[in-house]
Protein backbone atom coordinates (compact mmCIF):
# COMPACT_ATOMS: atom_id res chain seq x y z
CA UNK A 1 0.00 0.00 0.00
CA UNK A 2 1.15 3.37 -0.60
CA UNK A 3 1.98 6.42 1.13
CA UNK A 4 -1.31 8.33 -1.06
CA UNK A 5 -3.42 5.16 -0.39
CA UNK A 6 -2.61 5.38 3.53
CA UNK A 7 -3.74 8.21 3.64
CA UNK A 8 -6.89 8.51 1.56
CA UNK A 9 -7.93 5.31 3.86
CA UNK A 10 -7.09 7.02 6.86
CA UNK A 11 -9.76 10.20 5.54
CA UNK A 12 -12.23 7.69 4.45
CA UNK A 13 -12.34 6.25 8.31
CA UNK A 14 -11.65 10.19 9.85
CA UNK A 15 -15.70 10.69 11.47
CA UNK A 16 -15.08 14.18 10.51
CA UNK A 17 -18.84 14.87 9.05
CA UNK A 18 -19.01 13.69 13.03
CA UNK A 19 -16.73 16.07 14.48
CA UNK A 20 -17.96 19.27 11.88
CA UNK A 21 -21.33 18.85 13.07
CA UNK A 22 -20.67 19.08 16.56
CA UNK A 23 -18.57 22.30 16.13
CA UNK A 24 -20.66 23.79 13.75
CA UNK A 25 -23.30 23.72 16.66
CA UNK A 26 -21.10 24.42 19.54
CA UNK A 27 -20.00 27.60 17.33
CA UNK A 28 -24.16 28.00 16.85
CA UNK A 29 -24.76 27.64 20.93
CA UNK A 30 -21.69 30.44 22.00
CA UNK A 31 -23.15 32.85 19.03
CA UNK A 32 -26.52 32.48 21.02
CA UNK A 33 -25.27 32.70 24.13
CA UNK A 34 -23.91 35.60 23.11
CA UNK A 35 -26.33 37.13 21.64
CA UNK A 36 -28.26 36.80 24.62
CA UNK A 37 -28.47 33.65 25.92
CA UNK A 38 -29.83 29.97 24.38
CA UNK A 39 -32.42 30.02 26.07
CA UNK A 40 -33.97 33.58 25.05
CA UNK A 41 -37.45 32.92 23.02
CA UNK A 42 -36.39 36.47 21.14
CA UNK A 43 -32.93 34.57 20.12
CA UNK A 44 -34.38 31.06 19.43
CA UNK A 45 -36.59 32.94 16.80
CA UNK A 46 -33.79 35.25 15.24
CA UNK A 47 -31.57 32.29 14.83
CA UNK A 48 -34.21 29.99 13.12
CA UNK A 49 -35.97 27.95 15.74
CA UNK A 50 -39.01 25.95 15.06
CA UNK A 51 -41.94 28.11 14.72
CA UNK A 52 -45.45 26.95 13.57
CA UNK A 53 -46.55 30.22 12.14
CA UNK A 54 -43.25 31.87 10.32
CA UNK A 55 -43.04 28.44 8.82
CA UNK A 56 -46.50 28.68 7.38
CA UNK A 57 -45.26 32.27 6.38
CA UNK A 58 -42.75 30.75 4.06
CA UNK A 59 -39.65 30.68 5.99
CA UNK A 60 -39.16 26.97 5.26
CA UNK A 61 -35.37 26.85 6.72
CA UNK A 62 -37.04 26.63 10.34
CA UNK A 63 -37.60 23.17 9.25
CA UNK A 64 -33.56 22.70 9.50
CA UNK A 65 -32.19 25.15 11.41
CA UNK A 66 -33.61 23.67 14.48
CA UNK A 67 -31.32 20.92 14.49
CA UNK A 68 -28.61 22.90 15.40
CA UNK A 69 -29.86 24.86 17.79
CA UNK A 70 -30.10 23.83 21.89
CA UNK A 71 -31.58 25.30 24.65
CA UNK A 72 -28.70 25.73 27.40
CA UNK A 73 -25.58 23.56 28.40
CA UNK A 74 -26.86 20.20 29.09
CA UNK A 75 -28.90 20.42 26.26
CA UNK A 76 -25.90 20.61 23.74
CA UNK A 77 -23.80 18.56 25.86
CA UNK A 78 -26.02 15.87 26.46
CA UNK A 79 -26.89 15.95 22.20
CA UNK A 80 -23.43 16.62 21.30
CA UNK A 81 -21.85 12.97 23.81
CA UNK A 82 -24.62 11.11 21.81
CA UNK A 83 -24.26 12.06 18.97
CA UNK A 84 -20.39 11.74 18.83
CA UNK A 85 -20.75 8.05 19.95
CA UNK A 86 -23.44 7.25 17.93
CA UNK A 87 -22.28 9.22 14.53
CA UNK A 88 -18.66 8.11 15.00
CA UNK A 89 -20.03 4.56 14.06
CA UNK A 90 -22.48 5.32 11.31
CA UNK A 91 -20.50 7.47 9.45
CA UNK A 92 -17.63 4.26 9.25
CA UNK A 93 -20.22 2.13 8.32
CA UNK A 94 -22.09 4.61 5.94
CA UNK A 95 -19.55 6.58 4.90
CA UNK A 96 -19.61 10.49 5.17
CA UNK A 97 -21.70 11.52 2.71
CA UNK A 98 -24.73 8.68 3.09
CA UNK A 99 -24.10 9.71 6.57
CA UNK A 100 -24.76 13.28 6.43
CA UNK A 101 -27.63 12.49 4.33
CA UNK A 102 -29.29 10.52 6.43
CA UNK A 103 -28.61 12.95 9.77
CA UNK A 104 -30.00 15.81 7.79
CA UNK A 105 -33.20 14.10 6.04
CA UNK A 106 -33.78 12.75 9.90
CA UNK A 107 -33.72 16.25 11.25
CA UNK A 108 -36.18 18.08 8.25
CA UNK A 109 -38.48 14.43 9.24
CA UNK A 110 -38.82 15.45 12.94
CA UNK A 111 -39.06 19.35 12.33
CA UNK A 112 -41.56 18.65 9.84
CA UNK A 113 -43.73 15.99 11.61
CA UNK A 114 -43.23 18.35 14.67
CA UNK A 115 -44.10 21.31 12.55
CA UNK A 116 -47.58 19.03 11.64
CA UNK A 117 -48.15 18.17 15.17
CA UNK A 118 -46.98 20.34 17.77
CA UNK A 119 -47.68 23.87 18.22
CA UNK A 120 -44.90 24.67 19.96
CA UNK A 121 -41.61 26.18 19.57
CA UNK A 122 -38.52 23.46 19.53
CA UNK A 123 -35.07 23.23 18.77
CA UNK A 124 -32.51 21.09 18.77
CA UNK A 125 -30.61 17.42 17.33
CA UNK A 126 -32.33 15.26 19.06
CA UNK A 127 -34.29 14.78 15.93
CA UNK A 128 -31.81 13.85 13.87
CA UNK A 129 -30.06 11.80 16.80
CA UNK A 130 -33.12 9.52 16.93
CA UNK A 131 -33.14 9.70 13.07
CA UNK A 132 -29.48 7.97 13.90
CA UNK A 133 -30.66 5.48 16.01
CA UNK A 134 -33.79 4.77 13.36
CA UNK A 135 -30.37 4.28 10.60
CA UNK A 136 -29.18 1.46 13.04
CA UNK A 137 -32.50 -0.28 13.28
CA UNK A 138 -32.36 -0.42 9.35
CA UNK A 139 -29.33 -2.65 9.76
CA UNK A 140 -30.25 -4.53 12.01
CA UNK A 141 -32.93 -5.09 9.75
CA UNK A 142 -31.33 -5.40 6.66
CA UNK A 143 -28.22 -7.35 7.66
CA UNK A 144 -30.12 -9.68 10.24
CA UNK A 145 -27.52 -12.75 9.68
CA UNK A 146 -24.90 -10.81 10.50
CA UNK A 147 -24.68 -11.35 14.60
CA UNK A 148 -22.52 -8.25 15.44
CA UNK A 149 -25.18 -6.18 13.84
CA UNK A 150 -28.14 -7.91 15.33
CA UNK A 151 -27.18 -7.16 19.03
CA UNK A 152 -26.30 -3.77 18.14
CA UNK A 153 -29.72 -3.43 16.76
CA UNK A 154 -31.31 -4.73 19.56
CA UNK A 155 -29.21 -2.57 21.94
CA UNK A 156 -30.49 0.67 20.09
CA UNK A 157 -33.64 -1.20 19.90
CA UNK A 158 -34.26 -1.52 23.92
CA UNK A 159 -31.96 1.90 24.01
CA UNK A 160 -35.07 3.83 21.99
CA UNK A 161 -38.28 2.41 23.74
CA UNK A 162 -36.66 4.13 27.23
CA UNK A 163 -36.03 7.20 25.80
CA UNK A 164 -39.64 7.28 24.19
CA UNK A 165 -41.00 6.45 27.30
CA UNK A 166 -38.95 8.59 29.45
CA UNK A 167 -40.47 11.29 26.53
CA UNK A 168 -44.02 10.25 27.64
CA UNK A 169 -44.16 11.49 31.10
CA UNK A 170 -41.28 14.42 30.70
CA UNK A 171 -42.82 18.30 30.11
CA UNK A 172 -41.04 20.57 27.24
CA UNK A 173 -39.72 17.22 24.95
CA UNK A 174 -40.74 17.20 21.33
CA UNK A 175 -42.30 13.37 20.95
CA UNK A 176 -43.55 13.82 17.67
CA UNK A 177 -40.04 15.44 16.64
CA UNK A 178 -38.53 12.83 18.14
CA UNK A 179 -40.72 9.94 16.51
CA UNK A 180 -40.75 11.86 13.15
CA UNK A 181 -36.41 12.01 13.49
CA UNK A 182 -37.07 8.30 13.92
CA UNK A 183 -38.75 7.21 11.35
CA UNK A 184 -37.50 9.42 8.42
CA UNK A 185 -33.73 7.99 9.84
CA UNK A 186 -34.59 4.61 9.51
CA UNK A 187 -36.31 5.53 5.82
CA UNK A 188 -33.38 7.21 5.08
CA UNK A 189 -30.72 4.95 5.66
CA UNK A 190 -32.16 2.64 3.13
CA UNK A 191 -32.72 6.09 0.58
CA UNK A 192 -28.56 5.82 0.88
CA UNK A 193 -27.74 2.49 1.05
CA UNK A 194 -24.79 0.96 2.61
CA UNK A 195 -22.11 -0.56 0.17
CA UNK A 196 -19.58 -0.48 2.86
CA UNK A 197 -21.32 -3.35 4.43
CA UNK A 198 -23.67 -5.15 1.97
CA UNK A 199 -26.30 -4.74 -0.89
CA UNK A 200 -29.45 -3.30 0.63
CA UNK A 201 -32.88 -4.76 -1.35
CA UNK A 202 -33.59 -2.76 -4.40
CA UNK A 203 -37.60 -2.56 -3.32
CA UNK A 204 -37.22 -1.93 0.00
CA UNK A 205 -34.94 0.78 -1.28
CA UNK A 206 -37.19 2.27 -3.61
CA UNK A 207 -40.75 1.65 -1.01
CA UNK A 208 -38.75 3.72 1.71
CA UNK A 209 -37.65 6.53 -0.78
CA UNK A 210 -41.48 6.82 -1.57
CA UNK A 211 -42.69 6.47 1.60
CA UNK A 212 -39.76 9.53 2.99
CA UNK A 213 -40.54 11.88 0.26
CA UNK A 214 -44.58 11.55 0.45
CA UNK A 215 -44.55 11.50 4.18
CA UNK A 216 -42.38 14.40 3.71
CA UNK A 217 -45.01 16.28 1.55
CA UNK A 218 -47.98 14.99 3.29
CA UNK A 219 -46.95 16.36 7.00
CA UNK A 220 -45.76 19.60 5.28
CA UNK A 221 -48.95 19.90 3.54
CA UNK A 222 -51.02 18.88 6.66
CA UNK A 223 -49.28 21.36 8.85
CA UNK A 224 -49.74 24.59 6.31
CA UNK A 225 -53.09 23.58 6.55
CA UNK A 226 -53.47 24.72 10.27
Amino acid sequence: MTNLQRRLRQLNQTPFITVGLIVVMVVVYLAMTLAGGSTNVNVLIAFGAKINVLIQQGQWWRLIAPVFLHLGFTHILMNMITLYFVGIQLEAAFGHLRYLGIFLLAGVGGNIASFCFSDSLSAGASTAIFGLFGAFLMLGESFWHNAVIRQLANTFLAFIVMNLAFDLFTPGIDLAGHVGGLIAGFLAAYLMGVPRIGKVNLVKRLIATVVLFGGFIWLYLHGMAQ
